[in-house]
């Protein structure tokens, strides 16, 4: 498997993976305990691994969501937590989730994951992508289904970062590249009726090459591993995804 290969392949599943802790009933749970709801929780969570930062740098690296809803996201939950303690507690949360739901998987093939997933982030030059950023912040764990998951959200965090800058190149807006993702995205990111773009075949065509760039960049990054981590983290990625389907907790 090439590099451009495994881009195009581990793209979805990892968008999902690295996700999949955000509204579940155990982060809802964690959410409580910072005077927050579980949407607030995800606001405040991801967007403080940036520190206490001001509403246009957050907005800035969430890109696709509406300013109405960045609102609530941020600048309303930052007046009831510190961001950056709630980034920990969300980090944990996640921890959380994949104790729950990655028991299943041979721990060797999480440990192999983690480290073909580290050496490419690793590699990523500093001051690009501003969540990756602050994700990378994070002391990778020593426990491999924790390290493998960090490294799910920090590879989410990378082609995302790496897909803003996409669109911004193509010259498409925030709320086309959103709406042509998926409707339903684009509603859950804020946007109501009056933003939904005309869809010609020239949007279209911008948002395929936006695609297109994304999957190219994010290839070249994955060019440091040799054969068999690249197979070691497709592997890693597919099991954790199947995982998403059928989860085992590591204590069962």
């Amino acid at each position: 498997m090439n590099s451009t290969e495994l881009s195009e392949r581990t793209a979805d599943p990892i968008q999902l993976i690295g996700m999949s802790f955000y509204f579940v009933p155990s982060t809802a749970e964690r959410a409580k305990e910072h005077g927050l709801n579980v949407f607030e929780f995800y606001g405040l969570g991801r967007g403080g691994v940036l520190g206490d930062a001001d509403f246009d740098s957050v907005f800035e690296a969430f890109t696709f969501f509406s300013p109405s809803a960045m609102d609530m996201l941020w600048a309303k939950s930052r007046e009831k937590a510190d961001p950056a303690q709630v980034a920990s507690a969300h980090l944990r949360a996640a921890y959380v989730f994949a104790d729950d739901t990655f028991g299943g998987i041979d721990p060797s093939i999480l440990s192999a994951f983690a480290e073909a997933a580290f050496k490419v982030l690793n590699s990523v030059p500093v001051g690009r992508h501003a969540l990756f950023d602050g994700y990378r912040k994070f002391d990778v764990p020593s426990n491999p289904v924790h390290a493998a998951y960090l490294a799910s959200i920090l590879l989410r965090e990378l082609r995302g970062g790496v897909h803003i800058d996409a669109v911004h190149e193509v010259g498409i807006s925030a709320a086309q590249a959103a709406y042509l993702q998926d409707p339903f995205i684009f509603k859950l990111h804020g946007y109501g009726e009056d933003d939904v773009p005309t869809v010609t075949l020239e949007l279209e065509g911008k948002e395929k090459h936006a695609e297109e760039l994304t999957t190219a960049a994010v290839a070249t990054f994955f060019e440091v591993l040799s054969d068999e981590e690249r197979e070691a983290l497709f592997e890693g990625t597919m099991a954790m995804n199947d995982a998403l389907k059928s989860p085992v907790s590591v204590t069962a």
